[in-house]
């Protein structure tokens, strides 16, 4: 096993195979790796849960290319398959949240995605900064109605 910066530092976990791979992007080539489906940062995904662990109704589940961490049903936030975090919060609370170092917006499809946002990872550094980030996503997440959960999910 072993350890390739993507994308915006984004840790990827690999082992050692006869073939090549492409790892982000055919620029990107890796020779005799076999890139695994660890797409995301597992050791801040691990540092999120360790904030979220005491959070009534967690859940961690995989999505948008990283690890997301829901509150019954709602998620609050994601260890991004960019790196950093992907935050869930309040449309309200968007534009000034922006003002923040290393908070960017959300666009999909071309869109704003008010509410979204992307915390690079120099702001998550310490302990104290992600806690602060991710309470912001599970402080709106817990103001959500509760999600009931689909039949084979």
């Amino acid at each position: 096993m072993g350890r390739h910066l993507g994308a915006y530092g984004a840790a990827r976990e690999y082992e050692t195979s006869g073939r090549g791979a492409v790892v982000d992007g055919a620029a990107d080539v890796v020779p005799y790796l076999t890139v695994l489906d660890m797409a995301y940062d597992v050791e801040l995904a691990a540092r999120i849960r360790t904030v979220v662990q005491d959070e009534p109704g967690v859940t961690e589940q995989r999505m948008f290319g990283g690890l997301a961490f829901l509150i019954h049903g709602n998620m609050a936030v994601s260890a991004s398959h960019l790196g950093g975090l992907l935050l869930h919060t309040a449309p309200s609370e968007t534009e000034s949240l922006l003002s923040e170092p290393h908070a960017h917006r959300v666009e999909m499809r071309g869109r704003d995605m008010r509410g979204w946002l992307r915390v690079g990872p120099e702001a998550l550094e310490t302990d104290d900064g992600l806690r602060r980030w991710v309470h912001h996503g599970t402080t709106y997440a817990r103001s959500l109605a509760p999600k009931s959960s689909r039949p084979g999910r």
